[in-house]
């Protein structure tokens, strides 16, 4: 029996059958429609790009990461192509159209950011970049040169919130707590929170002998660039708890000593860039994290932590008259927060350009909570060696 081309339907009209391009065509459309909701409002894969995370994460591991966990937030930035987060692959051009921008929303999600938490979230200040130097920090940037400079040498760009790249770092500190650090030690609310034993500090090693073979502590899991030679028999080693303990043990080891910066010494990349706080990488605070409802005494102490968050996370008119502040043109002695902020560090605590340079994450930068290592590949393995097996299906903690 013959199947003809067409039929009647209920109503009695004919239907006829779908070509084989429509049917492509509306399987190609489902298909991005059902990925594009997926990576929205429920998981979506990301990669480790840089060490800055070393060793809880790996560059080459791929993870997933969970929107549900604190609530999907819906779309910022609503027209853009899918699958691209703000470049388009081949031309270099936008990937979405700033015309038409949404309020910040989130749906309910399973829990709130809690402490340790691995978290994916949008740069802080990646609402400015240069098009020709995008890895480079523009505010970082802006410390030692003026803006017309950055200019006349580079493209600036403007994103929106949802736009900006994507970091991940550990959350240490949450919304209401007091963050500080000491000689390298992360304190919250007045209490010590040691690195974790796959994190990386800096250790100052002193061998027996100038000859040194390299190629025994890398076997050990030392990468290449985080070996640094002072002098003849003295190196500076970025490396985890547990590969310390290893390294140790070599009989070429004199000694090893934990290397940070000096207490009271200014470093001006360090948030908030205050000549008046002696801040360093590892010494800084009290800081008090900003929570939604908690309301800060605006002064010549506390502007220079908060002034930021006020004006370009919260989106209020700020201006300096004198010693007086004035918000959306009235004087203001006080603000109140509307949104909840975290600080982030990285586990690589000497690589990684976190929270320490510039400042707070806002609630509504925050993208997901990240879930388990589905795939890593060593890109200096051999061949056979390429994928991390005992990486794989690995939990985030």
């Amino acid at each position: 029996m013959k199947l003809k081309f067409w039929q009647k339907d209920t109503a009695g009209k004919p239907k006829k059958k779908k070509t084989k391009a429509r049917e492509w065509t509306d399987a190609i459309i489902f298909a991005v429609v059902a990925a594009t909701i997926i990576r929205v409002f429920f998981i979506e894969a990301y990669t480790i790009p840089t060490g800055s995370m070393e060793r809880s994460l790996l560059i080459g591991d791929f993870l997933f990461v969970s929107k549900v966990n604190y609530g999907a937030r819906i779309p910022m930035t609503p027209i853009a192509f899918p699958f691209a987060h703000h470049t388009m692959p081949l031309t270099g051009t936008k990937a979405y159209w700033d015309g038409v921008q949404w309020k910040y929303r989130r749906l309910p999600g399973l829990s709130k950011i809690k402490n340790n938490d691995v978290v994916v979230f949008n740069f802080p200040e990646g609402d400015t970049v240069l098009k020709e130097a995008q890895d480079a920090d523009y505010y970082q940037l802006l410390l030692t040169s003026s803006r017309e400079e950055l200019r006349s040498q580079y493209t600036i760009l403007d994103r929106p919130v949802d736009k900006r790249e994507n970091y991940i770092k550990r959350c240490i500190a949450i919304a209401g707590d007091s963050i500080s650090m000491r000689n390298g030690v992360a304190y919250v609310n007045g209490k010590a929170e040691p690195l974790k034993n796959t994190g990386q500090m800096t250790y100052t090693v002193n061998f027996t002998t100038s000859d040194i073979n390299l190629d025994l502590i890398r076997n050990l899991g030392v990468r290449t660039e985080d070996i640094a030679q002072v002098s003849d028999q003295v190196y500076q080693i970025k490396t985890s708890a547990e590969i310390l303990t290893e390294l140790k043990k070599l009989d070429f080891v004199r000694s090893v000593m934990l290397f940070t910066e000096k207490p009271g010494i200014f470093d001006r990349s360090i948030f908030p860039h205050d000549p008046n706080r002696k801040w360093n990488l590892d010494n800084f605070g009290p800081i008090i994290v900003p929570k939604k409802g908690w309301t800060v005494t605006l002064d010549s102490a506390s502007m220079p932590l908060y002034k930021r968050a006020i004006e370009i996370y919260e989106g209020n008119k700020l201006e300096q008259k004198g010693n007086e502040w004035f918000i959306n043109g009235s004087k203001a002695d006080k603000y109140t927060f509307k949104m909840d902020y975290y600080w982030m560090m990285g586990d690589n605590r000497h690589s990684s350009l976190d929270s320490r340079y510039w400042g707070f994450v806002p609630e509504d930068h925050v993208v997901g909570k990240a879930l388990f290592i589905w795939m890593s590949f060593d890109s200096n393995g051999s061949l056979l060696n390429k994928i991390r097996w005992n990486r794989l299906l690995k939990g985030i903690h």
